[in-house]
């Protein structure tokens, strides 16, 4: 990736109002540095993270999580799935909770430790979104 060119996005959750981005700003093997946006009417803001080739794997299989827990139509209204990435612990990271509407928290744990949650009314197409947004990722990092 150039430093003319526009950052990969390997997160997008958007429902036209607020939305959590998670942005690639590296591409050197190893760790990739990257940020999470924030836009809403309450709250813009920006945060450093970091995540490596595991995690992309790891994002991969939240996003199976999150569609098997949809799918599962016995589940108990009181038992939402929710799941961390990258890793809870050594940078900021999102929480995702499959909840209606779904919430994403944005935790900067190890530095301010203020989390942000925003509530998200996503289009039923969001994974497969993801899932291509995963798959570019992935080529251009050589993952």
């Amino acid at each position: 990736m150039t430093e003319s060119a526009e950052p990969l996005e390997l997160i997008r959750l958007d429902d036209g109002t607020q939305s959590v981005v998670v942005r690639v700003l590296s591409t050197q093997p190893g760790y990739y540095d990257a940020e999470i946006v924030i836009r809403s009417d309450f709250v813009n803001a920006t945060v450093r993270t970091d995540f490596d080739a595991d995690d992309i794997g790891e994002w991969g299989d939240l996003l199976d999580a999150v569609e098997d827990d949809d799918a599962d139509t016995e589940q108990d209204e009181d038992d939402v799935f929710a799941g961390n990435w990258p890793r809870e612990g050594r940078a900021a990271y999102l929480t995702f909770v499959a909840d209606d509407p779904y919430v994403v928290e944005v935790h900067d744990a190890p530095s301010t430790q203020i989390c942000v949650r925003v509530p998200l009314d996503l289009k039923p197409d969001w994974i497969a979104e993801s899932r291509v947004r995963l798959t570019a990722v992935r080529r251009a990092l050589g993952v």
